[in-house]
């Protein structure tokens, strides 16, 4: 089936809210094996709102609409549906009741204009709202099927996969599956070129690579009748991918992160670490305190802005910093040991550098970083020169570091490493 969404709110055309609800709808359509082919914003207006919904009907095999299902007078989506299929709204008594009763929980009385609600398109499947007053509805018209949601998010959502998706599972013929690996240290075109022979001969299962912030993303994505099927297909491709690219692989899932694969890395080996931190004041602690369970192996954080807490807290030479200056390999390696030994921690990991916008100097530029760890077997410092204002310098140096603790606990840091 090809499905189109429609998202009704003028809200949504002032970019007063993001429109999340069409991402998570397309998520689950494509998981079902139904396609998206468009999406479409239409403002609480009933002229544009009726021609939009023409226009779907037009050319897919069903719509899904979100928003507009309030009890004002400019939410028309169930009326609009209605008119559309020659059709009346009636009360709808299940609806009605609920309706009472969810005010009469909240000790409040029931507005006027909240019977609205309760008014469905005659003939319709009816969708209990658990999370809010404004219940959803399917209606199948003409070959065609409309699906009505409510607009907030936690009400579409749970409404979407405990009502909507069983619906539509009985309509599907097949599944589309994906996997998502996370890949940090290589760039999209790079990692596109390793690729190329797999890209180039994809049929099913397809391989997608998606740029973000600092690192990367690779959708495996397989057509099957089930998803057990998907996993067979997606099986030897991973294999394959993961060969090709090695460690640069940190993780799989799409919800998976550095900070969360190094926490869970350090609890496995039972280390800790402690972090020094100059230019990305305290961006690495944070990010690794984000991971739950982090306190049994996250010691603690130095943030050492100025050349004398660099001395005072982690012990940093002032000769150090008055020859080579805070923002070099020195100051990187004396901090990082610095962070081990004050903390008492297994690793100590540092960073300093030049975030921008200002403070670069044609010797030391703008987006120079230098990176270090330190372990009892261990001690090397790495030089990054990278791009992009400051917030994204201080981004990629947190994942930079995060991507070296990894790699020191899996044995695959070296001395001369460079990403």
């Amino acid at each position: 089936m090809n499905f189109e969404i429609l998202s009704v709110g003028t809200e949504l055309l002032l970019g007063q809210i993001v429109n999340t609800n069409a991402r998570d709808i397309s998520r689950m359509l494509s998981e079902l094996g139904m396609n998206v082919y468009y999406t479409t914003v239409v403002g609480d207006n009933p002229d544009r709102l009726k021609e939009a919904l023409k226009t779907a009907a037009g050319r897919a095999d069903g719509v899904i609409l979100t928003g507009g299902l309030g009890p004002t007078g400019d939410d028309l989506t169930k009326e609009t549906v209605a008119e559309y299929c020659g059709l009346s709204c009636v009360m709808h008594q299940e609806s009605r009741r609920r309706l009472i009763e969810r005010f009469q929980k909240m000790n409040r009385p029931m507005p006027e204009n909240n019977w609205k609600q309760a008014e469905m398109p005659e003939g319709c499947i009816v969708l209990d709202n658990d999370n809010g007053t404004a219940p959803g509805a399917i209606v199948e018209h003409g070959g065609k099927v409309f699906i009505m949601l409510p607009g907030p998010p936690r009400e579409m959502v749970p409404m979407l996969r405990e009502k909507v998706r069983p619906y539509l599972e009985q309509k599907a013929d097949c599944v589309i599956h994906s996997r998502t690996l996370r890949v940090f240290g290589v760039g999209e075109s790079a990692a596109e070129e390793q690729l190329k022979a797999i890209i180039d001969r994809q049929e099913n299962p397809t391989i997608a690579p998606y740029a973000k912030t600092g690192e990367m993303e690779l959708r495996l994505t397989a057509k099957a009748e089930s998803v057990e099927q998907a996993e067979e297909l997606l099986m030897p491709l991973e294999t394959e991918v993961r060969e090709i690219l090695g460690d640069f692989v940190y993780a799989e899932g799409e919800t998976a992160t550095l900070q969360q694969t190094v926490v869970e890395l350090l609890h496995e080996r039972k280390l800790t670490v402690a972090t020094a931190e100059s230019c990305t004041g305290g961006l690495v602690a944070k990010k690794l305190t984000d991971v739950s369970g982090a306190s049994n192996c996250f010691h603690c954080g130095f943030v050492t802005y100025s050349n004398e807490k660099k001395e005072e807290l982690l012990g940093v030479s002032h000769d150090t910093l008055e020859k080579f200056g805070a923002v070099s390999q020195e100051t990187a390696l004396e901090m990082s040991r610095g962070a081990r030994l004050r903390s008492g921690a297994d690793i100590g990991v540092s960073m300093t550098g030049i975030a921008g916008p200002g403070g670069g100097t044609p010797h030391k530029p703008v987006g120079l970083v230098y990176i270090s760890i330190s372990a009892k077997d261990f001690h090397k410092a790495y030089r990054l020169q990278l791009a992009g204002d400051r917030e994204m310098v201080r981004e990629r140096t947190s994942l930079y570091v995060l991507d070296m603790i990894r790699r020191y606990l899996l044995g695959n840091l070296d001395a001369d490493y460079v990403w």
